[in-house]
């Protein structure tokens, strides 16, 4: 997130009573305990992958994903997909909700994130996201050109990194303007014309009982409680993953109205799929 959204308050959490603890035990251990097996054997597939296909991962990113759909398995989260994820070059643009869309963005789809720089700094967070090959930015316009160059030398090596222009997460029951600055990059002279953006939308729906924002994570809310909150429910909801239609950005004469675009595509599917 590159800055706190605090319109309304989050929910007040429930104490955890034994019942919650014991699935908090479960779940998270189960969890932990993929982590602990796939993540180093991701570090050492990592290295003889990198001297034969150089910047091109074609193995890792399968794990990644692997650990991913179980975790939600594991959680007991219902993955809904809809529509389908593009073929050829491109980037994904999708609305914030919490800390479980990347679990669930990269369960539908091999992927990689753009993340601001603190994150790569978070315990056990950040040393996870810099191993599953997150791209980290810094709000510092002297290092613009060469996050510029970066995107365009992973996307042109086929990664598709996914953004949240949004630029902050949300109680999940909203779609907030998108900031069109990170769409500068895709206008690019080697990205322009062979580039396409697909918008994804998000929409989370709470298990039944619970409020409605339950997934949401934002504002103040520290991130342990949010967790612990989610590994302890009796029973999940469930969550929508949406692909819109692809944006060509040649289509597009500046970043503002590509941002446009795509925040439309998400903002129509955000409120057809809770009008349902």
């Amino acid at each position: 997130m590159s800055e706190f959204w605090r319109e309304a308050p989050p929910p007040a959490r429930r104490p955890l009573g034994p019942g919650d603890l014991g699935r908090v035990a479960l779940r998270g251990g189960a969890i932990v305990s993929l982590l602990l097996v796939c993540f180093p054997a991701l570090l050492i597939l990592r290295i003889p992958e990198h001297l034969i296909f150089g910047l091109s991962r074609p193995v890792t990113p399968h794990l990644t994903q692997f650990v991913c759909k179980m975790s939600c398995r594991i959680l007991g989260l219902r993955l809904m997909v809809r529509g389908r994820p593009m073929a050829g070059p491109g980037a994904y643009v999708a609305n914030h909700v919490g800390w479980l869309d990347i679990f669930v963005l990269n369960a539908s789809k091999r992927l990689y994130f753009v993340a601001k720089s603190e994150v790569a700094g978070w315990p056990g967070i950040g040393w996870l996201a810099r191993g599953t090959g997150t791209v980290f930015i810094a709000r510092d316009p002297r290092q613009a050109q060469a996050q510029t160059r970066l995107f365009e030398d992973r996307l042109r090596a086929g990664h598709r990194l996914l953004f949240f222009p949004e630029g902050t997460s949300t109680d999940g029951r909203r779609i907030l303007p998108f900031k069109p600055t990170l769409f500068q990059a895709f206008l690019s002279e080697r990205l322009r014309d062979v580039l396409k953006v697909q918008p994804v939308t998000l929409v989370y729906h709470a298990p039944e009982g619970e409020d409605a924002r339950f997934y949401g994570w934002w504002g103040d809310m520290p991130l342990a409680p949010a967790i612990l909150s989610t590994l302890a429910a009796r029973r999940q909801g469930r969550v929508e993953v949406v692909y819109h239609p692809p944006l060509a950005v040649a289509d597009y004469p500046d970043r503002k109205r590509l941002s446009a675009a795509a925040e439309a595509a998400v903002r129509a599917g955000f409120y057809a799929a809770l009008a349902e």
